[in-house]
């Protein structure tokens, strides 16, 4: 059976991806870091819709953690592949800079990218050797244009955005693609302390987006419609510039 792995899959947006991918007929992987409760909820609801669901905890920002978790999903699924990497999992830190922690700093970093580059390259083995793979990376219009207060966002999800164009270019002889998605206001537990009544009058559609349109971009890029489309980064923002 084919799977989607979605890091930080318990919550939000991960939630939402790991929901819709299932609809689509992939078996799901559902990472999360501590939230054991959330993931199963979420895998409950897939499997009461007839779909796969495993847990799997690991912390994205250990190499060995993921290593380890990852290599135990495979022994114990031999004829199963993971064909889609969702690279979800980021927390937000907001601080100015002259207040800025250097843990806040290096958390944020961490959690994105050497998230990102751990679970890539330990899932990538196996889908240059089958050539067959979707990786799809939740980057943020914080990466595209900065926010005040998210100089560790906006330089890890920007990074993320990098990382995702030269990946791209590299696996493609092998029929990998790699985007990104980078999601504006979109109601979820990642902005439920933001003022969601002042900024949507910064949203030419003039409201938060839905994780549920997120999720519907992201099972797009995970399915063969999209196999043309690698090292894009797609917004999806209501028309923020």
């Amino acid at each position: 059976m084919n799977f989607a792995l979605v890091t930080g899959g318990s919550r939000g947006l991960g939630a939402a991806i790991c929901k819709r991918l299932a609809s689509q007929g992939l078996g799901i992987i559902i990472n999360y870091h501590s939230n054991e409760t959330a993931a199963q909820e979420v895998a409950e609801t897939i499997r009461d819709k007839g779909g796969v669901a495993d847990l799997l905890p690991f912390d994205v920002s250990n190499e060995q953690s993921v290593d380890s978790a990852l290599g135990k999903w495979e022994e114990a699924h031999p004829s199963d592949r993971i064909t889609v990497l969702v690279n979800n999992a980021g927390i937000r830190e907001d601080s100015l800079m002259i207040f800025m922690q250097a843990e806040q700093w290096h958390k944020v970093i961490s959690t994105t990218l050497d998230g990102f580059f751990y679970v890539t390259r330990r899932v990538l083995k196996g889908m240059l050797t089958k050539r067959h793979g979707r990786i799809i990376n939740i980057a943020s219009l914080s990466g595209l244009k900065g926010l005040p207060g998210q100089a560790n966002y906006s330089a890890a999800k920007a990074a993320l955005i990098g990382a995702t164009k030269a990946l791209a270019q590299e696996v493609a002889p092998r029929k990998v693609t790699v985007n990104a998605v980078a999601p504006g206001f979109i109601r979820s537990d990642m902005t439920k302390d933001l003022d969601e009544d002042s900024l949507k009058k910064t949203v030419p559609l003039g409201r938060f987006g839905e994780a549920e349109e997120v999720a519907a971009l992201v099972a797009f890029l995970a399915s063969d419609d999209s196999a043309y489309i690698t090292g894009e980064t797609i917004s999806i923002n209501g028309g923020l510039l």
